[in-house]
């Protein structure tokens, strides 16, 4: 009888997890959660500004740097690409991996780099995928001056950039319970257009 006890407890908890993790991808995003995910996608996106800013400052330590370059990739997706255009070719869009596209910023042949992100704002809503996920779209204008010791300001673009982020629920342990939350991932960062000024 405890057997048959202990078997039926056993099965109504596996169905009932078995139960949970199909209806994971039906969970719906409240207009207030919605507020939240879009406040803490936008966030992230100006952490990120703040660590290209750093990675690219040429006064930062290397030793600083490559602690900023782990937390910046920490922001994005498995495999995320960034664009990177140039005014000579504006047509020609060169996508790195993450780590590469801030390792090659670091070595910029300039004495100083100023990178400044603004108009940063949604350009999409979140769009459900089939496996629960969802998708939107972030649109940022960075402006790129690169100088040289003794002429001065040599470079300088402005550039607009799409940021696919990724909403996905997860959960996590705390004190024995599992507990259901939203988390924000950035994605791609593709060149939409580049120009002088």
């Amino acid at each position: 009888m405890k057997k048959l006890f202990v078997i039926s407890i056993f099965a109504t908890l596996f169905g009932t997890g078995l139960l949970a993790q199909s209806e994971v991808p039906q969970v719906e995003i409240t207009p207030d959660r919605k507020h939240a995910i879009d406040s803490l996608a936008l966030e992230k996106v100006h952490d990120l500004s703040k660590y290209i800013s750093l990675i690219g400052d040429k006064t930062t330590p290397w030793s600083d740097a490559q602690r900023v370059i782990e937390r910046a990739c920490e922001l994005f997706m498995e495999g995320s690409e960034m664009g990177v255009s140039n005014i000579k070719h504006p047509e020609q869009v060169n996508n790195y991996k993450i780590r590469e596209y801030f390792d090659r910023l670091m070595q910029l042949n300039y004495s100083k780099v100023v990178i400044d992100w603004y108009k940063i704002q949604y350009v999409s809503d979140l769009e459900r995928q089939p496996d629960g996920t969802f998708v939107g779209v972030i649109t940022v204008y960075q402006k790129f001056q690169g100088y040289d010791k003794e002429k001065g300001l040599v470079y300088e673009d402005t550039t607009k950039k799409d940021i696919t982020i990724y909403v996905k629920r997860k959960e996590t342990q705390i004190g024995g319970r599992l507990i259901g939350f939203w988390d924000v991932m950035l994605g791609d960062i593709r060149v939409k257009e580049t120009s002088k000024k």
